[in-house]
């Protein structure tokens, strides 16, 4: 099934992307996913002036029956996952695995899920038992773990090259996950056990045609509404978020809607407000934000005006936003500055107010999360091979470090649980 589009511009062309991939460095390249991270494709394998000398998942035991569960006490350690890239000078050698205490944000290692090729983004089931990966390769594949024993269930084709982000639908029988190299969106179903089955759909973004800079399209997540009705994928080389449908019973995705941004905009990662009304776009190319009114009926996306980084002119490649539980800030991951913006978000989510930028602690700061309450935010430190964690003050939003980073290989996605 091909879905036809509409479009404009990106990141890196693919022509560059596949080349950085032939080699075995070349997948640490893939920054931006895929090697959108706005370099000239090399990614420093020395930690910068400012890395962690803090235990790494790394040195503790690689297998073993004591690992972070799903299912933590609401008081005791809390688990949290790290991707990385396998393949990378200096990566790791599977899925970092790791607690964090929620008060303090401290993190200890607990060892690594080996097994899993290039891990660099990850996804948990909804019932908590199932960890998902992309294996970020010129041949794509997506993975499924265990949990409870971390045993790998098995890795399926993408379909695609160089998948850099996936997520599970609300119902948690579907897995969609998204190729940065080839431009396209697969589905998988998922089994009882949690292990995914063969590929029902793949969808790739032939049109419109790639903006300026760009050789192809670039998919760079899919998503699921807040609402459970429509599938979202954000494509960085068509300036082009498309609208699905999912039919939960075959797992094919029907186009309903596009969104165009505007031409070079870049447009990388979309996140939603909690009242599921507006949603906020980062666009990697122009360093820009801009607020997006959804339509639940439609499924449709409307643009507002690009907003302001907080990070002056300056290279920046704006890596995703996240929004606190009660909807009341949001936070913005700046590669380039290498900080945090923090906006507070006004209007029931219609209005972003910039109100500071603060340092990330670390170097490229390539994806950021919330622990589930809100209280802690980690940043993963591509090229400090470290995670930085930062405690949130629920009345202003504030960021305040938790403390040293917590060394480990690579890190470029952080997942509290």
């Amino acid at each position: 099934m091909t879905s036809e589009a509409v479009g404009d511009r990106g990141g890196w062309s693919r022509r560059h992307v596949l080349s950085l991939m032939a080699g075995a460095a070349g997948t640490a390249a893939l920054a931006g996913c895929a090697g959108s991270d706005g370099t000239n494709g090399s990614t420093s394998s020395s930690p910068a002036p400012n890395a962690p000398t803090a235990p790494s998942a790394e040195a503790e035991t690689e297998t073993g029956t004591e690992s972070a569960t799903a299912s933590p006490s609401p008081t005791g350690p809390r688990p949290l996952y790290i991707g990385t890239y396998t393949s990378a000078e200096g990566g790791g050698t599977g899925i970092g695995v790791a607690t964090y205490d929620a008060r303090s944000g401290r993190i200890a290692g607990k060892g690594t899920i080996t097994g899993v090729g290039d891990p660099s983004y990850l996804a948990v089931h909804p019932n908590g038992r199932t960890l998902y990966a992309v294996n970020e390769r010129p041949e794509g594949g997506v993975t499924a773990v265990r949990l409870s024993d971390r045993k790998v269930l098995g890795t399926r084709s993408s379909g695609g090259e160089a998948p850099c982000q996936l997520s599970v639908h609300p119902s948690g029988r579907w897995l969609l996950s998204a190729n940065y190299g080839s431009g396209s969106v697969a589905v998988h179903p998922v089994q009882a056990s949690g292990a995914l089955g063969e590929r029902t759909d793949l969808v790739v973004h032939s049109s419109p045609a790639p903006g300026p800079g760009q050789e192809g399209p670039h998919a760079h997540q899919i998503i699921t509404s807040p609402d459970g009705g429509h599938v979202l994928a954000v494509d960085l080389g068509t300036d082009t978020v498309y609208t699905y449908r999912l039919d939960e019973s075959r797992g094919t995705l029907a186009e309903v809607s596009r969104t165009r941004t505007r031409s070079g905009a870049g447009p990388r990662h979309l996140t939603f407000h909690p009242g599921g009304r507006y949603a906020y776009l980062a666009n990697e190319v122009d360093n820009t934000v801009v607020v997006c009114s959804y339509d639940p009926g439609s499924g449709r996306l409307t643009p507002g005006d690009p907003q302001s980084t907080g990070t002056g002119s300056g290279t920046n490649y704006p890596a995703q936003l996240v929004v606190t539980p009660d909807g009341s800030y949001a936070y913005l991951a700046n590669r380039g500055h290498d900080s945090l913006t923090r906006y507070a978000v006004e209007a029931s989510g219609a209005r972003l107010k910039l109100l500071d930028t603060v340092p990330v602690g670390g170097d490229f700061p390539r994806q950021i999360a919330l622990s589930p309450d809100g209280g802690l935010l980690f940043a993963a430190l591509q090229r400090s091979s470290a995670v930085s964690v930062f405690r949130v003050d629920p009345k202003t939003g504030g960021l305040r470090s938790a403390g040293g980073p917590f060394a480990s290989p690579v890190a470029v996605c952080a997942l509290p649980l």
